[in-house]
């Protein structure tokens, strides 16, 4: 008897143990950052709502999954950094720091020793260091670049940082130094793209031989090649839109007397942790669209539209890459789907109550 429950214990230790994993969700007009836990079927249970501050939108995970900052765009501009607790996956406020200006977009170097920031309205790039208790320093870096930075990334080497500019049609490269985080221009300094495609946002391949660019006005997702010298170069443009689609080309926000209600509005793109799918999200047609990659050589084939949350904003795959969760700013709630693992097709698992403004999604696991 003693042996056959010996064995049995031996054999459930023995079991691998799942991930636990939770999502947050900004919430702009609230103020607040949304708790859930993601379930091992794709639907999400509450939690707290967290205090941030006024127009809290941006967030940023550290890499060693200990702290969520999220940046508050109302003056004074503010940096929240909360604790994450593995058990439970609660935020407990740590404490604050300045932030340079109005920032759309915040990120984590790949040591989780800096902050970096890019304002659009503030058409620059910024550079905060990060305590080892996650607090945000005094900015120590401020770079005007040109109009209207919308995003700031690394390669996943940490040697490089790309900002694509709306405004000007161009992507910002910069060498980063991890030892000390400073930006110093690159050699080529900027990528130009054709007149009139809004670059957004931006992410890299997970072997960092690609980056992904969004292009809000046309809703057009741009291949980059990628080489070690940190040199970008446009080989292919694809449509996120489908043929039947009316929307038009937009232009740059905000548009006073302008009817907008036709124009292409995209705003956010992620890859798929093993890096066979991208999706990029269209707010004027409230969609999600799918793309698959192509391995040999990096370029993205349409897949799909799925109809989503109004003005989906943004959105977020959790690190298994089963499920998506997807928050539209004109809608409180959020919507779930299981990625199909063959064809990267998205299936609707479930809708859950949110804030009002509902904004940046961030998704951590824990083993």
């Amino acid at each position: 008897m003693w042996k056959l429950l010996a064995a049995l214990l031996g054999a459930a230790l023995s079991l691998p143990v799942a991930a636990v994993t939770y999502v947050y969700v900004s919430n702009a007009e609230d103020g607040d950052i949304g708790v859930y836990t993601l379930t091992v079927d794709g639907h999400l249970q509450p939690g707290a709502r967290v205090k941030a501050g006024p127009n809290v939108m941006p967030m940023t995970v550290s890499p060693d999954k200990r702290f969520l900052v999220a940046a508050s765009r109302a003056k004074p501009f503010t940096a929240h950094t909360f604790s994450i607790d593995r058990a439970s996956g609660a935020l407990k406020p740590v404490g604050t720091g300045p932030l340079a200006e109005s920032f759309p977009y915040i990120t984590f170097d790949r040591s989780g020793r800096f902050l970096l920031s890019a304002s659009y309205g503030g058409n620059l790039v910024s550079v905060n260091p990060v305590g080892s208790d996650g607090k945000v320093g005094e900015p120590q870096q401020v770079i005007p670049t040109a109009r209207n930075a919308h995003a700031i990334i690394t390669d996943r080497n940490n040697r490089f940082a790309f900002v694509p500019h709306l405004g000007t049609d161009q992507v910002f490269v910069f060498a980063f130094d991890a030892k000390t985080g400073r930006l110093s221009a690159s050699t080529p300094p900027v990528l130009q793209l054709k007149a009139g495609t809004g670059p957004r946002h931006l992410i890299t391949s997970p072997d960092n031989r690609f980056v992904y660019l969004l292009n809000e006005l046309t809703a057009t997702v741009s291949t980059l090649t990628l080489d070690q010298n940190g040199v970008l170069k446009e080989i292919d443009s694809t449509s996120a839109l489908p043929k039947d689609s009316k929307l038009q080309p937009g232009m740059p926000r905000p548009q006073q007397g302008r009817d907008v209600s036709n124009d292409i509005w995209a705003s956010d793109i992620h890859i798929t942790p093993n890096g066979r799918f991208v999706y990029a999200a269209e707010r004027t047609s409230s969609t999600i669209n799918g793309f698959t990659v192509n391995a040999a050589n990096g370029t993205v084939s349409y897949a799909s539209s799925t109809p989503t949350e109004r003005q989906p904003r943004g959105f977020r795959i959790d690190p298994s890459g089963r499920f998506m969760v997807v928050s539209g700013e004109k809608s409180e709630m959020l919507a779930t789907y299981a990625i199909d693992p063959a064809s990267g097709s998205l299936r609707p698992v479930g809708r859950f109550p949110t804030g009002k403004g509902s904004n940046w999604v961030e998704i951590v696991s824990f083993d």
